[in-house]
């Protein structure tokens, strides 16, 4: 059984123009998010963009985050990827979801209504609490080496 996610539509033009953002196949994680804009945007070498979704959620579940990705193609075809590179929905979220889009590559590149942008998931959250210690019980073989630590290749 499937997790209910209140959704709320903020452009008339839904089903119409726009239609929910939906699982394209049984195995699919992601639902894709479109531009609901009014007019098509030529996205410029090096310049960001926020765009709606005409949206927004109500996931009211602690134990659940929403989680904006990148659409492959879009990235590696064209070189448009999300400015913040993944965008996250807290629970209590109830506001607009807009989508932060940067063209890094050194050609134009034309949104069009309705075109797909980026893609939504669900995932668990585990919230914690600190406990502060002086030291590690257990010390592992990495220890504190950080980036890079283990290599080009």
């Amino acid at each position: 059984m499937k997790k209910k996610v209140n959704i709320r539509i903020l452009d008339k033009r839904f089903g119409k123009e726009f239609f929910l953002p939906k699982y394209f196949t049984d195995g699919s994680s992601g639902m894709d998010l479109r531009a609901c804009i009014d007019k098509e945007i030529n996205l410029n070498p090096n310049e960001t963009v926020l765009i709606s979704t005409g949206v927004s959620i109500d996931i009211s579940d602690q134990k659940i985050s929403g989680l904006i990705l990148p659409r492959s193609g879009l990235s590696h075809k064209y070189g448009i990827i999300l400015s913040n590179t993944i965008g996250l929905i807290d629970s209590d979220y109830q506001g607009p979801i807009m989508i932060s889009m940067l063209n890094r590559s050194n050609k134009n590149f034309l949104i069009s209504i309705g075109d797909r942008i980026a893609q939504i998931i669900f995932v668990p959250l585990i919230q914690i609490e600190w406990n502060i210690v002086n030291k590690f019980v257990k010390i592992t073989n990495r220890k504190d080496m950080g980036f890079g630590h283990s290599g080009k290749n």
